[in-house]
């Protein structure tokens, strides 16, 4: 089997959004000797943040010395991105192989896994043909029901900052989100969570009362935020001084502390992490897609705010680097996404926007994104394709004199990265 044939036999799955629930996923595993019995986890849930959280983490475990799985989504610009060991991606060759392995177990099930579910499965024989000490996997979609939530208590559970997303699936409110995310905290296990929400708090620590599990909350009191630029963050987290991230954006120091926190519970059960492979993980850590810089002539920042959450966020990242100036947003957006409150909170940041549409069957189509836009008095063009629309953006930011926020989804952040690759390197 080619690599193509391989992913094209995972998406051939008739796959019309999540299907909730680990009846299936626990089958696949069992017919295929239950792969995450032999690992151990980092598990991560959230609304925002989990990416890079579980970069930071992964990175800092990586120069402790650990052989170290990482399991994300979606990926940007390889399938092969969804899971890596050591930081490097799963080949074409042993992502064939494992696939031709896979398939047969999964056709025979009365009940096809979803594209998620066999990727899940893949991954856990992943990691454990390559006998990862640890395994930063981060969720797919919500917590109790989703495909990760197949393994026994983690090393520990970490979650994220919990706004208002996917709520057809997980609910309307903070309080039954936290509820969903909350479904990773195990019987007995520790879990770190960023704890900024009074309402998912309370969620957090009902539950673990409930299931006898530990409960860390980072103490934002020792962060202090010394630097922010286009090439990343200097913050302190006593007792630790001038810790760097080379990730751009107001959130990442926010995010930096939920890491390391989540780091020192580590250490507390035994794993060997030291100052100074802290100091280094956090300092080579990559994660692109989240506020990433693409050009600086003119400035152009990729953010994969998919939700009011991470657009306030990212909005506020774009207000402290360039105070008092306008941007030109191209923006393309999924059409289950709370468009109008995501595009409000843009308008007042917009000199103009510039709308595509990603390559996403849940895409809201370009046209009709520049039509809601419009309601809120912004110039908005529509642009056939994600090519189009960076020329454009690239000639109005120009004319202008700022900057350039692409935004709205992580599914088109590797078209926009190869279009004004393409503008920059002229």
């Amino acid at each position: 089997m080619k690599v193509d044939e391989a992913i094209d036999y995972i998406r051939s799955v008739n796959w019309l959004g999540s299907k909730l629930g680990l009846s299936r996923i626990r089958e696949l595993l069992d017919k295929l000797g239950n792969p995450q019995k032999s690992l151990r986890f980092v598990h991560v849930a959230g609304t925002n943040g989990k990416g890079s959280t579980c970069a930071m983490i992964a990175s800092v475990l990586r120069a402790s010395g650990y052989r170290v799985g990482l399991y994300t989504s979606p990926y940007i610009s390889r399938f092969n991105e969804y899971m890596s060991v050591s930081g490097e991606a799963i080949s074409d060759e042993e992502l064939s192989e494992l696939v031709g392995f896979v398939q047969p177990f999964a056709d025979s099930m009365d009940d096809h896994p979803t594209e998620f579910e066999i990727i899940t499965a893949l991954a856990m024989l992943y990691f454990k043909r390559h006998q990862c000490d640890i395994v930063v996997l981060e969720v797919g979609l919500g917590g109790e029901l989703d495909s990760t939530n197949v393994i026994d208590t983690p090393e520990l559970a970490v979650i994220t900052a919990i706004g208002l997303d996917h709520t057809a699936q997980l609910g309307n409110n903070i309080e039954e989100i936290a509820f969903a995310k909350a479904g990773i905290i195990k019987p007995g296990g520790d879990v770190v969570v960023y704890g900024a929400e009074p309402e998912a708090m309370r969620v957090f620590e009902e539950k673990c009362k409930s299931v006898g599990a530990r409960l860390h909350r980072v103490d934002f009191s020792r962060l202090s935020v010394k630097k922010l630029s286009l090439d990343g963050a200097v913050a302190d987290f006593k007792p630790y001084f001038d810790l760097f991230v080379p990730l751009a954006g107001t959130y990442q120091p926010k995010n930096m502390a939920l890491a390391v926190t989540a780091l020192e519970v580590l250490r507390e059960k035994g794993w060997h992490i030291t100052e100074g492979s802290l100091r280094t993980g956090l300092a080579n850590v990559s994660w692109p897609g989240r506020f990433e810089l693409l050009c600086r002539d003119p400035v152009v920042i990729l953010d994969g705010a998919h939700n009011v959450h991470g657009v306030k966020a990212a909005t506020e990242g774009f207000v402290s680097l360039f105070p008092g100036q306008k941007l030109v947003i191209l923006i393309g957006v999924m059409a289950d996404k709370d468009v109008k409150n995501m595009v409000e909170l843009l308008a007042k940041h917009a000199a103009a926007f510039v709308t595509v549409t990603p390559q996403n069957p849940r895409a809201l189509p370009a046209e009709k994104l520049a039509e809601q836009i419009r309601v809120f008095g912004v110039p908005a063009t529509a642009c056939g394709s994600i090519d189009e629309g960076a020329h454009l953006a690239v000639k109005l930011a120009r004319e202008r004199g700022c900057p350039i926020a692409a935004l709205g989804s992580l599914y088109f952040s590797a078209d926009v990265r190869r279009a004004f690759s393409k503008i920059c390197n002229k």
